[in-house]
Order: structure tokens, then C-alpha cells, then sequence
């Protein structure tokens, strides 16, 4: 019981923390690609990816027409893979998220499994690129890949690039997301090993059941629900960088969370409360396994 309470407190000082590192990176960092930091143009995305967030939004859409747009990795997991971004784009995020590494500016853990890494949060990127990424993009494609998933209302987020590398993180334990959805985008560099692996939903793959293996290309993304349960394998050689974005509904986490799988129970404090609600008191989860 007093390391649940101090892995609670804990999660509790993490949004003071935060909002602190990004108001001193905020003052005394100098970017080093300023262009990444301007509102999100069609040009940083991928011709496929317009296309498919077109057809989205367009009247009469259905879940049969876009995925004839998309790429099933596998239909009954229901994981998908789209280019997301251009290559252009993807090597100027990568220029500016290399230099920030190398700046000596505080930095944050992506989340509790990774090390290495940057929250795009703290970076200054999520109100010019997650959040119209999110808005204008995504709900609509997520609206029809998982409706179930409260895909048609996302409202909240959490973007974070992870960084693999010898001699710092090379895998990633079989894990599910503290989030209704995910979007994993490969950034780069080069690199072999690192593959992703999945799972069922919630459950892990057993020497019964084998894993379904995918691998990264550069720019493009792997969607997913939350609960499906994957992780990366060794990392051979190389680096390899991913940004990926827990995508989230308060109207279904608010009913039930999905780390622990039972009716959060909520107390009163500031800010978005890790996604769980939007709503007047701003609430948070306590759960300690978020």
C-alpha cells in the first residue's frame, strides 16, 4: 500500500514537472529547424495519407471504401498501416529532435518503459502539429476504423518519440497503451531488428499463440487500439526513432480505465487528468497503473 501511494503521488507531480521543463525549453532553447514548428501543411504529409483523411471526412464514407485505401496488417486484430508523413518532413523533425537530445535542456521520460525520447508536449509541438494531426486528420479516419473505440471522439492526447539505440533502450516488453488508440509513426534512421510485435487485445501471445510481426518503414504509421497488446524486439544495429501518439476519448475512459479495466475513480485538480474527462471540475485518474 505506500508504494501504491507514492507511485500515486508521484504521477501527480508529473504535469507541475512538465508544464516547468516546457517553460524553461520554451525561453532558452534554440531550434535548430524552425519550419517543424510552424501549423501543420498538407506538405509535411504523405499524398496516401491526404487521400485517405479526404475520403474520411467526405459524405457517404464508409469503412469498406477506406480500406480499400489503406494497407490491413491484420483484420482480425484490426491494426492498419498508412504513410503519414513525407520524407522531407520526417528528416526535419528528426534534425530538430536530434539536436534537442544534444541541447542541455531538462528532459522528460517519453513514459515509464522508455528512456530515451522527447514529449513533443514539452517540445512546443503539440499545438502546431499533434493536435491539428489529431483534429483534422485522424478523427475522422479513426471515426470509421474503430467507432467501438470512441474513434469519433478523440479528444485529448499524449505524443512522445521514443529513441532506440545501442547502449540506451533496445526493446520494448509486451505492454498495451494507456490510450483508446495508437499511431506509431517510424522516423528513421537506419537500422535493423526492432520489430514490432502484437498480440490479442488485452492478451499476451503465448508459445500457444504466435505473435503477429511488423516491420517499420520510414514515414509510415501502424494504427492500432490501445489494448492490443505488442512490444519491439532487440534492436540489431543502428537507431530507430518513432513518434507515437496514444490517441484518447474521455467519453469511454471515463466510464472505464483502461490500464486497470474498472470505473476510475477520479478527484479534482487541473489540466486535461491524463484524458479522462474534459469536463468542469477537471479531473484526474489515480489509477497507478497509468
Amino acid at each position: 500500500m505506500v508504494k501504491l501511494e507514492q507511485e500515486v503521488e508521484r504521477r501527480r507531480r508529473l504535469g507541475l514537472e512538465s508544464a516547468t521543463r516546457k517553460a524553461l525549453i520554451a525561453s532558452s532553447y534554440r531550434l535548430a529547424r524552425p519550419e517543424v514548428y510552424d501549423s501543420l501543411q498538407d506538405a509535411a504529409l504523405a499524398p496516401e495519407f491526404l487521400a485517405v483523411a479526404e475520403y474520411s471526412a467526405s459524405p457517404g464514407a464508409d469503412l469498406k471504401g477506406l480500406l480499400q485505401r489503406l494497407e490491413t496488417v491484420s483484420e482480425e486484430k484490426r491494426i492498419y498501416r498508412v504513410p503519414v508523413f513525407s520524407a522531407p518532413f520526417c528528416q526535419a523533425l528528426l534534425e530538430e529532435l536530434e539536436h534537442f537530445e544534444q541541447s542541455d535542456m531538462p528532459k522528460g521520460r517519453p513514459n515509464t518503459m522508455n528512456n530515451y525520447g522527447v514529449l513533443l508536449h514539452e517540445l512546443g509541438l503539440d499545438e502546431p502539429l499533434v493536435t491539428p494531426l489529431r483534429e483534422r486528420f485522424l478523427q475522422p479516419l479513426m471515426a470509421l476504423l474503430y467507432p467501438d473505440c470512441g474513434g469519433g471522439q478523440l479528444d485529448s492526447h499524449r505524443a512522445f518519440v521514443v529513441k532506440y539505440a545501442l547502449g540506451q533502450d533496445l526493446e520494448l516488453g509486451c505492454h498495451y497503451d494507456n490510450a483508446e488508440l495508437t499511431l506509431n509513426v517510424a522516423l528513421g534512421k537506419v537500422f535493423t531488428g526492432g520489430t514490432l510485435y502484437f498480440g490479442g487485445f488485452f492478451q499476451a501471445p503465448t508459445a500457444l499463440t504466435e505473435p503477429l510481426e511488423v516491420e517499420h518503414v520510414v514515414g509510415q504509421g501502424i494504427l492500432h487500439r490501445g489494448g492490443q497488446l505488442h512490444g519491439a524486439r532487440p534492436l540489431a544495429t543502428g537507431e530507430r526513432w518513432n513518434l507515437v501518439i496514444w490517441l484518447r476519448a474521455s467519453s469511454v475512459r471515463n466510464r472505464l480505465c483502461p490500464m486497470c479495466c474498472r470505473k476510475p475513480d477520479l478527484v479534482d485538480d487541473e489540466g486535461f487528468g491524463d484524458g479522462f474527462t474534459r469536463e468542469e471540475p477537471a479531473t484526474v485518474d489515480v489509477c497507478a497503473l497509468t
